[in-house]
Formats: C-alpha cells, structure tokens, sequence
C-alpha cells in the first residue's frame, strides 16, 4: 500500500478544526490516510536507526570476534531453552540484519537459525531507549550520551503525534487520559492510533477486495515483526514498540484478533449478515472487544484485582461500543454498504424485514427490535461499569468517560424515536465536554451507593 506523506502543520490544523467546529466522522478522512505517514523528517530518522532495550550501553567489539560469537550463541541457546526464541524476556530491537552489519555475515554462521540466536542474546544485553545509526554501525561502536539524547527526543516527538491524533478523533477520551501518568498515556495513545490506522485500512477506497486483503495481511505482517524483531516503519510504530518495552505483558493476540475482524467486513471474504447473536458477539469483540484487551495491561489493576478478574469488564466493554456504532448506522450500513449486522433471528422475532430496513422505514415493530438491541447494549455497558473500579484510580477516568459518551448515544437513538434508518443519533462536543465532570464524580468510590441523574435502568434480559 502506497503511504502518503503529510506536514505537520496539516495535523495541527485539522485538530484544531475538529475541536472549534462540529466535524463529521468522514471529515477526517485526508487526516485518516495520512495517518499511516506521520512526519517525513522523524520517519527519516527512524528509518536510519535501530530501538533497543536493556540496562547498560554495550560494545559490539565484545562479540566481534568468532570465539566470542560462538560463546554469545552458546549464552543465547542456554537462556533460550524451554521458551520460544523471541519472548517477551528478550528485547525487542536488534534483528538479524544488525547483526550482519555489525560484524557477523552470514558465512560466520552454521544456519541462519544461529544468527537469530546470537540476535537474542544481543537483544538481552542491548542498553534501554538507545538509538542506534545503521549506516555507521561497527564492532567497536558504543553509544554516547548524545545518541541517547537524539533518541529520546525523537520518541518524545513521535508520541506528541500520537497524542494529536488521538485527540482529533477522540477528544473527550484523551481528555480522560490527561490525568493518567505520562508512561500509561503515551502507551494508550500508541495503541489507539494503532487501532485506528487499522480501521483505516479497511475504510480506504480501493479497486478490488483483494487488495484490501493484501493490504491487512501486509499490516498484520509489519505488527508481527515489530512485535519480535522490533522493526519500526514509522513513529506510530515507534511508539507502541515503546509502548511494548514499558509494558511487557501487552499480548500480540488481541492485536491480531482486530485483524481478524476487520477481515469479517471484507466484501465477499467475511460476513455481511449474521444469524444469531453469538456470531454478532464475535465479530463485536474482534473489532472492539480487543481493545479493552490491549489496553488493560497500560490501565492496571485495583490492588484487590488483577488482569483477569477485569478481563470480562474489558471485553464487555468493547462489546457495548460496537453495538452502539451498529444501532447508531442501521440505516447508513444498509443503504451504503448493503450489510444488515442486526441478527437474523431477531429481526424475525419482532417481524422486520430486510426490505423494510433497506426502504428505510420505521414502524412500530421496527421500534420494539431497537428498544431491545438497547437494553441489550446497556447489559453490556452495566458489565463494564462494574470493571471500572477494579482498575488503577488513574486510568478509571478515560474508561468511564467513554462508557458515558458512547452510552449517551443510545439516549439520542430513543430521542430520535429509535429512528436509526433516516437519522444518526449524534452527540455534539459540549454535551460531551458536559460529560467529564460527571464521568469524575462516577469514578470515586462514594458514586457506587446511589444512582446518578441521567442514569438509565438497565432491563433484564435472558437472552444478554
């Protein structure tokens, strides 16, 4: 996929546009493809160099020489038994190619099996946050304070666009994250525009499905040697290789599964309609679901609870938010893209039509099947909110101003007269803005007792 390449004025610009105006979802779009480009003179940079971890600067002349490269091999082989080769105890950083460069082609080697050993070993005992040039790399190289100091504030530029884009599609959440430590803020924005160049990928107008099958099997493809050998395109990848170092229990499979499930929307290669509720659930936890997954490792846990204890709030969170986007686009998925991802068996049970939907038309069986895809929705969002708490106190903000201003959606689906076929419930910045104050009252151990103005009742369902 060819990438564009844009200034950052233009970012800058188009988040403070976003914030003084009301700015559609698809306004954005010059901004979303440009998100797999960031600055052109920090990529340049990047691609010169090298991120490696570990805890003191290292010499390269200290397996320089072949003896020493096969006593490295034989500490590499050693600490490597039992556990796969690229482990999360290893650094991520060094791969193969560097290995080469600095000293030990190919022909030193019995099989390129060695070489990936001897990279693992070099990935134990590399220095933390260095950035190393390729082009001038040597045996006898160590790292200077001044390399050090390039780096870090290359990795602090690359973040700050993170943050930017984060705010420009998600302003209330980046709010929220405000108040977090900088180590987990800067961690949840990597993976959030992560998260969003992946829906991008998908979004984008291409000629044939094949070439968006290619192009995420390429983009699961790039995150899978990021995750192992450390390899960085760009600064958003550059920050959530950082973003993998500080927190060594984020897992790949989350991320994979996102893939996974963008793939589900494929035209002709994944579903556009489902039977029963449970393929709906899957397909929700594989586009939404994986978020809370990938994020609960940076948000922490409560010291009375841990990742799994709060596993099950996460995903039902990222349940509820893609429920919300499909009852928020009945009527848009339908007439523009032809998928009806309402289950089959219920639209049968109230008596609506896929016609009837593609015609566009609201009537009162249409109006019980959304009354009871929201109270489905708030099932989902009651789970959730009984995960907040079992987080760190400062990650609960972010989490519960998005359980408020996703779930304020579905009050503007009932404010619309459950009239998601013509109308797309909306909520506007300062209702929004109006949010946080309330989200923080909810995160203090005192708003567990009683309900709040504006809290909806949440209907039993068996079905949920």
């Amino acid at each position: 996929m060819q990438l564009k390449k844009f200034p950052r004025w233009f970012l800058v610009l188009t988040v403070v546009t976003a914030w003084q105006s009301q700015v559609p979802y698809t306004r954005h779009s010059t901004l979303l493809q440009s998100l797999a480009a960031p600055n052109n003179d920090i990529n340049e940079e990047i691609q010169s160099g090298r991120l490696l971890e570990g805890g003191a600067v290292i010499d390269f002349s200290s397996v320089k020489a072949s003896s020493k490269a096969e006593a490295a091999l034989a500490k590499a082989r050693e600490a490597l038994t039992g556990r796969p080769p690229l482990a999360h105890s290893t650094i991520l950083g060094i791969n193969d190619d560097v290995v080469r460069e600095v000293g030990h082609p190919l022909g030193q080697f019995a099989s390129q099996e060695d070489i990936q050993s001897c990279a693992a070993y070099l990935r134990s005992i590399a220095p933390k946050d260095l950035f190393v040039k390729r082009n001038n790399a040597s045996p006898e190289q160590s790292f200077t304070s001044e390399q050090i100091a390039e780096f870090q504030t290359l990795l602090s530029k690359a973040f700050e666009e993170a943050g930017e884009v984060t705010s420009a599609f998600a302003k209330t959440f980046y709010l929220g994250t405000k108040v977090m430590g900088s180590e987990a803020q800067r961690a949840i924005w990597a993976v959030y525009v992560w998260c969003r160049r992946t829906d991008e990928i998908v979004d984008a107008p291409r000629d044939n499905n094949e070439d968006m099958l290619h192009d995420l099997s390429l983009w699961e493809l790039r995150l899978e040697n990021l995750w192992m050998y450390g390899e960085v395109v760009d600064v958003y990848d550059l920050c959530l290789l950082d973003s993998l170092v500080r927190y060594p229990n984020l897992d790949i499979t989350p991320f994979l599964d996102m893939i996974r499930g963008m793939l589900m929307d494929v035209p002709g290669l994944g579903q556009d309609r489902y039977e029963k509720f449970d393929e709906l659930h899957l397909y929700c936890y594989r586009v939404a679901g994986t978020v809370g997954l990938m994020s609960l490792p940076i948000f922490g846990c409560a010291p009375d609870y841990n990742d799994e204890v709060a596993r099950e709030p996460a995903l039902s969170l990222g349940v509820a938010f893609q429920l919300t986007n499909i009852l928020r686009d009945v009527g848009e998925d339908a007439v523009q893209r032809k998928r009806v991802y309402l289950p089959q068996e219920d639209l049968k049970r109230f008596g609506v039509t896929e016609e009837q939907i593609m015609a566009q038309r609201v009537d009162e069986n249409y109006i019980e099947l959304m009354k009871f895809q929201i109270a489905r929705a708030r099932k989902y969002y009651e789970r959730a909110r009984r995960g907040v708490f079992m987080l760190a106190e400062e990650s609960r903000l972010p989490v519960q101003v998005s359980i408020d201003a996703y779930g304020k959606i579905l009050d503007k689906i009932e404010e619309n007269g459950y009239d998601s076929l013509t109308k797309r419930a909306y909520v506007d910045k300062w209702e929004k803005l109006s949010i946080v104050p309330l989200s923080w009252y909810r995160t203090l151990d005192v708003s567990r007792t009683w309900p709040l103005p504006g809290d909806k009742p949440v209907q039993s369902l068996a079905e949920v």
